[in-house]
């Protein structure tokens, strides 16, 4: 059975910095493309950033505009695990995160496994 596990989320203050991890179970999905998406209350799920396969050796990624210069996607193979390093953080980063694995693309319907979330608070 695949599991998709994030950690990482909390309550931190504005500028603060976050580290998000998720770990993928059941099987192995270095030649899937890993991302993020973000939902926050009473808004849609949105595109964060996504990481290619071992194919690129993780070497392509593509982040949303409002995340671009402050969070960075990186993973690790041999652990099957994908990490967010979110830098300079805003009360509008808050969020539930959630990690997902398919293709390589920024619409949700692209992925086929999904996280059950992580929730991120950044207060002003």
């Amino acid at each position: 059975q695949v599991q998709l596990v994030e950690s990482g989320g909390g309550l931190v203050q504005a500028g603060d910095s976050l580290r998000l991890s998720c770990a993928a179970s059941g099987r192995t999905f270095s030649s899937y493309a890993m991302g993020w998406f973000r939902q926050a209350p009473g808004k849609e799920r949105e595109f964060v950033t996504v990481i290619g396969g071992w194919r690129w050796n993780g070497a392509i990624t593509e982040y949303a505009d409002s995340v671009k210069g402050r969070f960075t996607i990186s993973r690790d193979n041999a652990k099957n695990t994908v990490y967010l390093q979110m830098n300079s953080l805003k009360p509008e980063d808050t969020a539930v995160y959630y990690c997902a694995v398919g293709r390589y693309a920024t619409r949700s319907n692209a992925y086929d496994y999904w996280g059950q979330g992580t929730q991120v608070t950044v207060s002003s």
